[in-house]
């Protein structure tokens, strides 16, 4: 087991519920066929109309798809201290205790912009871990996926605002349900520097000189705290919901709105 995956174990606080309805022998939805399935599984009589497979799903068989994103920009994978969380390491830790309980509930989870669709069963959390970590050197954000899931946003959203807003209204137009994890290092929420201090951005070759840093500290938290403002309400122009994070806090009360995202979708 990897240190973040025992790391989500430990986070892990119990199954997420999914409503099931009916008897699970009427036939429910079509879904995109993909290799886990095997060919068994394909309705040929509704492929034969496209030129795509698909597999004919039941009603009690009927799972959702959760798909998931971490920022693999160089700001995101920065701590101030050695004793706390990267941003994207607190994330890929939550992101695997939220896909353990998803798994246990029979829902299929996946990797935003990964090479794989989304699958269910016990080793679909280590799977999406294996497709998020192969998107670290991506540089750009992930095109929006095909089929509807409910997506979930890790970043510390700091690049430009329109940006982000262009990016989730797009995604948003395919998927209902979304969160977005703005996680934050204690420094940058609660900015605790004082005297002369060097500020640089992670992956950048310059950088500022503050001689009196307490004295920007008003105005710092100010803009801090609109920014989180400004994507709460994107969030909720969206269906959204927004969640905040520091590195240094419990992992629970992420991971109980995140399992009210699930409840919020069975509905």
């Amino acid at each position: 087991m990897s240190p973040r995956a025992g790391e989500a174990s430990a986070a892990h606080p119990g199954a997420a519920g999914r409503r099931r309805a009916g008897t699970g022998e009427d036939f429910w939805q079509y879904r995109n066929y993909n290799a886990e399935d095997g060919s068994t599984r394909i309705d040929w009589r509704r492929s034969a109309r496209g030129d795509r497979l698909f597999v004919r799903e039941t009603e009690l068989e009927t799972a959702r798809s959760f798909l998931f994103w971490i920022d693999p920009s160089p700001g995101f994978h920065w701590r101030s201290s050695p004793t706390t969380s990267t941003k994207a390491d607190r994330a890929a830790i939550l992101f695997m205790a939220f896909a353990s309980q998803l798994a246990r509930a029979g829902e299929r989870c996946g990797a935003l912009g990964g090479p794989r669709n989304p699958v269910n069963g016990q080793r679909a959390p280590m799977r999406m871990a294996e497709d998020l970590w192969g998107l670290e050197g991506a540089s750009a954000f992930p095109k929006p996926n095909k089929d509807p899931a409910t997506v979930l946003i890790a970043s510390d959203f700091y690049t430009p605002l329109e940006d982000w807003r262009s990016r989730l209204t797009e995604l948003a137009g395919r998927n209902r349900y979304g969160a977005l994890l703005a996680i934050a290092d204690p420094a940058e929420a609660e900015y605790p520097f004082e005297g002369r201090v060097r500020f640089s951005l992670p992956g950048a070759k310059t950088s500022r000189l503050i001689g009196r840093a307490e004295n920007i500290r008003s105005d710092y938290l100010e803009r801090f705290n609109q920014r989180r403002q400004d994507l709460s309400d994107i969030a909720a122009e969206l269906g959204w919901r927004l969640i905040t994070h520091k590195t240094n806090d419990a992992p629970s009360p992420v991971l109980a709105q995140l399992n009210a995202l699930v409840l919020e979708a069975a509905n």
